[in-house]
Parts: structure tokens; sequence; C-alpha cells
């Protein structure tokens, strides 16, 4: 008789097997609202774009500059609902860091800290699928800097539309067929990505003009590749 392989447990299992363990109540109350489930059409699910500027690329050497949200869904964008905040770093600002995204020494000198902002910031992310672009680095930072901050750190279901165009452009037979000929891989940024579904081009390096972009780039993928009845867990990272 064949052993039946336990099946891994996704993310609302881990959710809310993390609201069972953490001590903080700030993060207890987040894990306790848990996320979709995995079988909720992405046309349905509650999503909030997110987008963050960094002060370089190491979430254990560099910190969040800027936070940008927009709740949305496959229908709407409401943008009376998007949140904007600039942070003071724990980490100096660079050269390199103020010419890309342009907040300077001035405008973070009297700025919260990440964590005078979390309960806001958390309370517009829970319950949600946060949509981002390339999620090493918003779903990274956040870990770093709850857990630099709090002791413990806070991981959380995201839909990366850079991977979402990754799947197409990186890892299809098309694009190893490129590859194969020589030719320069397909760019999968921001604005590359945009661009390929005919959306109009944005400020980049700005945290809440980059969530909006991310939440469109969204809502042109799904409307080009999937369907609103598509699971979220195919799209899920």
């Amino acid at each position: 008789m064949a052993l039946r392989r336990a099946r891994a447990p996704g993310w609302p299992e881990y959710l809310a097997d993390r609201a069972g363990r953490v001590s903080h109540p700030l993060l207890a109350d987040f894990f306790s609202a848990g996320c979709p489930a995995a079988d909720t059409p992405i046309g349905e699910a509650p999503l909030v774009a997110l987008d963050i500027e960094t002060t370089g690329l190491d979430p254990r050497r560099h910190a969040i500059v800027s936070i940008g949200m927009v709740p949305f869904s496959l229908a709407r964008i409401p943008l009376r609902e998007a949140r904007y905040w600039v942070l003071k770093p724990y980490r100096e600002l660079t050269e390199t860091s103020v010419t890309l995204h342009h907040i300077t020494h001035d405008e973070v000198e009297n700025a919260p800290d990440l964590v005078e902002v979390l309960p806001e910031v958390l309370e517009v992310l829970k319950g949600r699928l946060a949509v981002v672009h390339y999620r090493h680095i918003e779903r990274g930072f956040f870990d770093a800097a709850v857990k630099n901050r709090l002791g413990e750190g806070l991981l959380f279901p995201v839909i990366d539309t850079m991977s979402l165009e990754a799947r197409l452009h990186r890892q299809s037979p098309w694009a190893r067929l490129r590859r194969w000929l020589g030719r320069p891989p397909v760019s999968i940024r921001l604005q590359a990505s945009r661009d390929r579904y005919g959306l109009p081009s944005y400020q980049g390096h700005h945290a809440l003009m980059d969530a909006l972009a991310t939440a469109e780039l969204l809502q042109a993928q799904v409307a080009t590749r999937f369907t609103p009845h598509t699971p979220v867990s195919a799209l899920w990272s």
C-alpha cells in the first residue's frame, strides 16, 4: 500500500499557526485575521498593492524609507483609500538612495519610525492579499524591520507581478528558446512590464506611485492571461 504524502501547509494554515505562537499583540491581531482561502477566485479576493523605498537592497544592512499602499480589487482602485508614509530609517540615507527615490535627509529628520506607523500599516494589510512587484524586497524588508523592532518576524502571502511576468518571459519554452538563440532576456521590471499591456508611464521609485502601478499591472495581467475565476493559490507566492 503506497503511503500518501502529507500536504504541505499553505498560507492560511501558516498564518493561523503564527497567530497562536507570536507574543506581540499587534502581530497576533494581524495573523489572526488570516488571508483568503487558497481556492478563492482572484476576482473576489481583497487586495492591497504594496511598495516600499529603501536605503539599499539588503534588508540586513539597509532600511525602509517610505511605504505606499493602495487597497483595490480587480474591478476598481479607490484612490481615496491609498496611504503613504515617509519614515526615518534606522540606517543612514546614502547618496544613491536619495538620488533614486528623491527623499532627502531633511524629509526624514522628523519623520516617524516604522514602529510608530506599524499599527496603521498592519490594519490596511491584514486580511488582504498583498500585491507587489518583486517580493524579495517588500516581504524581506518588512520581515527584517519588524523583527528588528518587535523581536518577531512578519511573513505573509503576496502576489508578485514580477513573478507572473517571469513565468512567461523567463521560464516558458519561448523564453528558453530566446536564451538558446542568444537573445537578451525580456525585461520584467515594473515599467517595462506595464508597457507590454499598454499601461501609461508613472514616476518611478515613489512608493505610492509604484503601488498604484503594481495594482494596475495585476489587473492587466489577470485580464490578459488569467481570469477572475483563477484561484489565488495559482498566483500567490
